[in-house]
């Protein structure tokens, strides 16, 4: 029996050094590898350096571009703008949560998970279940779900519709910005980690935590408000819910709505993520610097005025390459006079669709006529997160790439301009980046594999 018990220690003591390494560094074992898969229906855009701002034409002579030499780490982008379609699953999601919380009411069993069936663990709020399919005409639900339609005053010809008010998305992001602000005391000793005002930031990190309530729908209204004197009433009506127009770009979103858009989809992805065991979560999506913009936009050909590198607007058999206004106003002699379906033109070196017209598009950043001059040259980025109050000329985020309604020299890939975060026009879209994890995407981490399996 001692023999037996004295094997049995030197075992555990031999399994205990092979799990540290026989006393070598080797890090953490056992950790499964991550190869990041390229997300549906993104490019990639590899690192690099290139000069931002070049261009020949100033006609405003505003003098907002420089010339200025950055690099930009791999990241990956949407290949065409959000459409109608793909944002509308945004749409319908809040819709969906916004039921699913009201029915847990009198259904939990059914809209709600209360508890781990694995472990026992109690989720105090619970999640909402998505598994369990909505009638929307049921019994039980109809009375409850009645608060989420138009008022019967409010109906025309007495249809039924939600009641586009009240889809609001609510979401919480960590300001790292403010995170990393530095105090100095009076005293003259050093303290890390909060503003001046918030020294509990070392204590307490929610004080970094941003709360933002969104709603989610589209201003369809957008075509009247933007085009007083002009017959829009039919994109009014149909342009956002019709399927004839799923495969356009989602318009009258505003900055802060793009936004939001990005963090639902990275919950989305993650969430199905977490749902697969093991499985590592993905970098946050969002919108795209202006410099990762541009980068993207010009498609390797640096020095170029458009994404497809040539100095004209039409190829060599004459045809419009992009969807603006051309000419003196002859807005159907590139083919289309409103916003037309994505990925009608040709992409450019690195597959991405429409850089160039269609619909302009939101970046994070902010816009500052002298930006490129304090902005760094790595990954250089202009963030200002403005509040409700704050005057306007705080509240102006870069747009980039021109539209339907704009001419040639907005279509140039150094063009900047921009638009107030919290208004919603016709002739504004978004894509979305995602950071890439690594260094580039050819790298092999089996290359390296060999330091650590000596």
């Amino acid at each position: 029996m001692k023999r037996v018990l004295f094997y049995l220690v030197i075992l555990i003591f031999l399994e205990s050094c092979g799990g540290s390494g026989n006393g070598e560094l080797v890090g953490v074992q056992d950790r499964k590898p991550f190869y990041q898969p390229q997300p549906f229906g993104m490019a990639y855009i590899p690192l690099g350096s290139y000069t931002m701002g070049v261009g020949e034409e100033d006609i405003a002579y505003s003098q907002v571009r420089q010339p200025k030499t950055v690099t930009i780490a791999a990241f990956y982008m949407d290949e065409t703008e959000i459409t109608n379609n793909e944002y509308r699953q945004f749409v319908y999601w809040v819709r969906d949560s916004i039921a699913r919380t009201l029915l847990g009411d009198i259904l939990p069993e059914d809209f709600l998970v209360e508890e781990n069936k694995k472990t026992g663990e109690m989720y105090d709020p619970p999640f909402l279940n998505w598994h369990t399919k909505i009638d929307w005409q049921g019994e039980e639900e109809r009375d409850v779900l009645e608060e989420m339609f138009l008022p019967e005053s409010e109906r025309f010809f007495r249809k039924k519709e939600i009641d586009t008010r009240k889809l609001d998305y609510e979401y919480y992001w960590v300001d790292l910005r403010a995170a990393s602000k530095k105090d100095y005391s009076q005293d003259g000793n050093y303290e890390a980690g909060g503003y001046a005002n918030r020294p509990q930031g070392l204590q307490d990190r929610s004080t970094y935590v941003r709360k933002e309530k969104i709603n989610v729908y589209p201003d369809t209204l957008c075509w009247l408000f933007d085009y007083s004197y002009s017959f829009n009433e039919p994109l009014t009506q149909k342009y956002f819910w019709h399927p004839a127009f799923d495969h356009y770009p989602v318009v009258g979103v505003n900055w802060r709505q793009a936004k939001g858009f990005c963090v639902w989809r990275t919950q989305l992805k993650n969430s199905d993520l977490a749902s697969r065991k093991g499985e590592a979560s993905i970098h946050d999506f969002r919108l795209p610097t202006e410099a990762e913009w541009e980068w993207a936009a010009r498609g390797s050909h640096d020095f170029n005025p458009y994404p497809w590198g040539g100095p004209y607007t039409r190829n060599d058999k004459g045809c419009f390459l992009g969807n603006y206004k051309p000419l003196r106003g002859n807005y159907t002699d590139d083919g289309g006079a409103t916003p037309i379906i994505v990925a009608h033109y040709p992409a450019n070196d690195w597959g991405l669709y429409d850089m160039a017209g269609n619909v302009a598009e939101w970046t994070v950043d902010a816009f500052d006529e002298s930006a490129v001059n304090f902005t760094w040259d790595l990954n250089p980025s202009y963030e200002y997160n403005a509040q409700v109050d704050d005057p306007a000329v705080l509240k102006r985020k870069v747009i980039r790439g021109g539209s339907w309604k704009d001419v040639g020299y907005y279509m140039q890939v150094a063009t900047r301009t921009y638009e107030y975060q919290d208004t919603a026009k016709a002739y504004i879209g978004f894509r979305c980046v995602q950071t890439y994890l690594g260094r580039q995407k050819d790298d092999n981490p089996a290359k390296a594999s060999h330091i650590y399996n000596k």
